[in-house]
């Protein structure tokens, strides 16, 4: 099992920034990709951004150039700074980890962007 444990959302004015954080534990060796997922309501969860055990790295194209995601393997933990975020990146925010077949989920984070 791995647990992972989002924090950092919260209310933002268009415009502004906020990082996320994702904990990860458990058996977190062998993990193959690691990312963030949003859910807007009414709407599908979609992919944001993930990162490869290898550092590969993939955007969606609504976020690219404003949001990074980042890694640090020391601290068992994922970030993804958001900047210059717009009313539609309203949405929970997921830590996904893919572990050989198997996919594990955080509780997730809410962001908020008032226009």
């Amino acid at each position: 099992q791995v647990r992972l444990v989002e924090s950092g959302g919260g209310l933002v004015q268009a415009g502004g920034s906020l990082r996320l954080s994702c904990a990860a534990s458990g058996l977190i060796f062998s993990i193959n990709a690691i990312g963030w997922y949003r859910q807007a309501p009414g709407k599908e969860r979609e992919l944001v951004a993930t990162i490869s055990n290898t550092g590969s790295v993939l955007y969606s194209d609504s976020v690219k150039g404003r949001f990074t995601i980042s890694r640090d393997n020391g601290k068992n933990a994922l970030y993804l700074q958001m900047n210059s975020l717009k009313p539609e990146d309203t949405a929970m925010y997921y830590c996904r980890a893919q572990r050989f077949t198997a996919a594990f989920w955080g509780q997730g984070t809410q962001v908020t962007v008032s226009s």
